[in-house]
């Protein structure tokens, strides 16, 4: 009876360990890379001292949709948070909402406290 409870435990371990691995290993998606890089410029617009944009990819929604804002088609919809550092300093997180288009074109990215 010992034996097989190990071998369960043993094989649980393995395949959280599995699934784990390929969640980290996951391709990167484009919606997100899109998000991240125009985030990170209109941030440095307005702030030149921001170095850098981390996304908290755990805490990433990323959903299609099919809407207009206005007269203008909105394909996807990013929501999560995002550590802004300034000058090699990184704070608390900021909520983020980016709306991408037709083609993956960035249309909207706000950040908030």
């Amino acid at each position: 009876m010992k034996i097989r409870k190990l071998v369960v435990w043993t094989v649980g371990v393995a395949v959280f360990s599995w699934n784990a691995q390929a969640q980290s290993q996951a391709p990167a998606d484009p919606a997100v890379d899109a998000c991240k890089s125009t985030g990170l410029l209109a941030l440095q617009e307005r702030s030149p001292e921001i170095t850098d944009l981390v996304l908290d990819m755990e805490s990433l929604a990323v959903s299609k949709a099919d809407t207009k804002v206005g007269d203008v088609p909105v394909k996807t919809v990013v929501l999560g948070e995002a550590y802004i550092s300034r000058k090699q300093q990184t704070g608390k997180p900021d909520r983020f909402v980016c709306l991408l288009g037709e083609k993956g074109k960035v249309l909207l990215t706000f950040f908030t406290a």
